[in-house]
């Protein structure tokens, strides 16, 4: 797991956090690199990745997904996007285990990579949470064709 930042807030209020869950270590944090480097780098929106297991397997960790969220938290909330089922299920059961991650931790349901810097491109121009998971769930409609 590890953390980066991206962009800037406005007004100084405190940025949505964004925690990037995958299977695979160097996938979040190929992720977390291209969404921060896209909303032009800085060092305000907190941005971490959670992929793989504690021992750099494949699979996801309960552990880095709780330490990553508690990384990011800085008090406005904090956006989780995944990218497959069981990461799903992990960050729902540590929803629904109420003191496992930071108040205002949520699930977004959004594509993995355009969710990801949708939503930190947001996080950077201090929108809320809402705004931010709007912005991340809207991905599903990026056409590329």
């Amino acid at each position: 797991m590890s953390a980066q930042t991206a962009g800037g807030t406005a007004g100084g209020s405190a940025p949505v956090g964004v925690v990037l869950v995958s299977h695979s270590g160097p996938v979040a944090e190929s992720v977390a690199t291209l969404a921060v480097g896209l909303a032009g780098g800085g060092d305000t929106v907190p941005v971490a990745a959670a992929g793989g297991t504690p021992d750099g397997g494949l699979g996801t960790s309960a552990e880095l997904i709780s330490e990553a969220a508690r990384t990011v938290d800085r008090g406005a909330g904090v956006a989780i996007l995944v990218d497959l089922g069981s990461a799903v299920l992990t960050v729902k059961a540590l929803i629904a285990d109420g003191d496992e991650l930071p108040e205002g931790a949520r699930l977004v349901d959004a594509p993995f990579v355009e969710g990801a810097v949708a939503a930190v491109v947001t996080a950077s121009a201090g929108a809320d949470l809402d705004a931010v998971a709007a912005a991340a769930g809207e991905a599903y409609g990026y056409r590329k064709e």
